[in-house]
């Protein structure tokens, strides 16, 4: 039973070593995730039953960890069998895998305390995003707003507020992103990262504490860089993304979308650009040639990142 279309009500979700029913995968109420969203996840795309650079999420995963000093539970390899389970139990196929780790459920509610806890380990599958055959001739719509986020959103944390605001935002303006400006500069999206294409050049904010450190976002570079295309990190103001010949934003489960309007501005002629036409077919063929598990029975994966 492939998934990729949508979870049915019989899906498996792993909850703290065990594969349970949907109905029966529950959490302590006193979980700090659940209390103050003290906790990261990640999202790893599966493509026919591989991951895709599962080794870059489970960096990430593990520098976010250390980031909000929580001891990460699994090796690298116990991270790579227990994905490669969960894919396995829920059908296999194209599906993404959902990841969330807790600093756990201590016996109160406290803001802070030196006490231990266990933590608390959750992972479940979700669909894929297909694009739409009228993606390539319309593209989608965003909207731009002021960031009002936290100074650590490098952190890939689950306290997500603002960005479900900015969502909400989108899909009342019948958009599907919103695009984040701060201090007169491109940040990112509410759940993506954002390139532009300037007379031929593809560009796209450097990495600091403002945003997230995508990892389809390195693989867009590293595919653009080997096929030939100039691609440079560097400040991309707000000015500079309304004048853009093209904006494209990139996620682990949509890959490269190409963005035609902002608000009531188009992007280029309204329409996707050259550039995105060229790229997004090759790189959806090089994500699926990139895919794998990490070597179990290499002594070298055992040690996290």
């Amino acid at each position: 039973m492939n998934t990729s279309a949508g979870q049915p009500a019989q899906a498996l979700v792993h909850v703290n070593g065990q594969l349970l029913p949907r109905a029966e995968a529950t959490i302590s109420v006193f979980d700090r995730g659940f209390l103050f969203a003290d906790s990261v996840y990640e999202v790893i795309p599966v493509y026919q039953g591989a991951a895709f650079r599962l080794r870059e999420h489970l960096a990430r995963l593990d520098r976010s960890l250390g980031e909000l000093a929580i001891p990460n539970p699994h090796s690298n390899n116990e991270w790579s069998e227990l994905i490669r389970e969960l894919a396995e139990a829920n059908g296999g196929g194209d599906l993404s895998v959902y990841l969330q780790v807790t600093r756990g459920a201590p016996e109160w509610r406290e803001h802070w305390r030196d006490a231990p806890t266990q933590c608390t380990v959750v992972a479940f599958t979700g669909g894929l995003h297909p694009q739409p055959a009228s993606l390539a001739e319309h593209g989608v719509r965003t909207i731009l707003r002021d960031d009002p986020r936290w100074r650590r959103c490098d952190i890939k944390a689950t306290a997500l507020l603002p960005n479900v605001l900015a969502r909400r935002e989108a899909a009342a303006a019948d958009a599907f992103e919103a695009i984040f400006v701060r201090d007169g500069y491109v940040t990112e999206g509410a759940a993506a990262n954002v390139f532009i294409v300037s007379d031929g050049l593809v560009s796209t904010p450097p990495l600091d504490n403002s945003l997230l450190p995508g990892v389809t976002r390195d693989a867009v570079l590293d595919f653009l860089r080997q096929t030939g295309h100039e691609c440079v990190q560097r400040p991309v103001s707000r000015d500079a993304l309304l004048e853009a010949d093209e904006v494209w934003l990139t996620s682990s489960t949509r890959e490269i979308l190409p963005v035609t309007w902002i608000d009531d501005h188009p992007i280029g002629a309204g329409r996707p650009g050259p550039v995105w036409a060229d790229a997004q077919p090759g790189f959806s063929n090089w994500v699926r040639e990139q895919t794998g598990w990490l070597p179990l029975t290499d002594p070298a994966q055992m040690d996290r990142p």
